[in-house]
């Protein structure tokens, strides 16, 4: 008892208490073990070695809170729509896992102000946001077990901070649509998708270049190929829509 005592007076006379709180009012509970927090929001980039030597980042937490968030949606969606098929389940599942949907629920919950990264790919559109996301559920969920970090998931966030009926008439498959525009006007589209290394040696990434005519029309990054291109896609549209206005 006296230990825990102590291990509080330390906590909130520290910069931590900042944190602690953060913590306590996101998942309305009082968080017990806090580094696995702090360890969940320090990027590959920002890395720091234990008392053994060893490297220590959110990579493994991240791992675990995919995991646990993707069960946790298909449960709620699974009850939400009991008369919808499989594909449609997919596909919303699939909205609601996206690295950009992930990033908007980041910063929409101020969990973007903690995170430790040591790389210039910062930006809203960097997969770093998402993947922290996922690490706090993955701390989460070792901390205080798989029904307090159901309840965080549906009611924080799915609840609370997610338009479900926006998502569902969204269609966020900006290559498909950007290859449906190219077929309708009969032009012809090509991507050009080169893999890079971030300055910290690191991170790899993926740059993708959209040509139509053999014009660029649009750019983009991100952790995959498949990301690259739908954040590429995104541009053009967004240029071809400027053009028409």
């Amino acid at each position: 008892m006296i230990r825990n005592i102590a291990q509080k007076i330390k906590l909130f006379s520290s910069p931590r208490k900042e944190f602690y709180l953060f913590l306590k009012s996101l998942f309305n509970i009082t968080p017990n073990n806090i580094r696995l927090y702090e360890t969940a929001l320090i990027h590959r980039s920002a890395s720091k070695t234990d008392s053994q030597g060893n490297w220590v980042n959110n990579e493994r937490l991240e791992y675990l809170g995919d995991a646990i968030l993707g069960a946790v949606i298909a449960e709620f969606l699974y009850n939400r729509f009991p008369n919808m098929d499989e594909g449609f389940l997919t596909q919303m599942r699939s909205k609601l896992v996206n690295r950009s949907f992930l990033t908007e629920l980041t910063f929409q919950i101020g969990l973007n102000y903690y995170i430790q990264s040591n790389t210039n790919n910062t930006g809203e559109n960097s997969h770093i946001y998402g993947d922290a996301l996922e690490a706090i559920i993955g701390a989460l969920y070792l901390d205080k077990g798989y029904q307090v970090t159901r309840h965080f998931i549906i009611r924080k966030l799915l609840l609370q901070q997610v338009n479900l009926d926006k998502v569902q008439h969204t269609n966020t498959n900006y290559k498909s649509q950007l290859i449906e525009w190219s077929q309708k006007h009969k032009k012809e589209i090509n991507f050009e998708t080169v893999e890079q290394t971030s300055d910290d040696n690191k991170q790899p990434f993926f740059v993708s270049t959209v040509l139509i005519e053999d014009e660029v029309v649009g750019t983009g990054q991100g952790g995959s190929k498949k990301e690259s291109q739908q954040n590429a896609s995104r541009a053009a549209l967004v240029k071809l829509e400027e053009k028409v206005s």
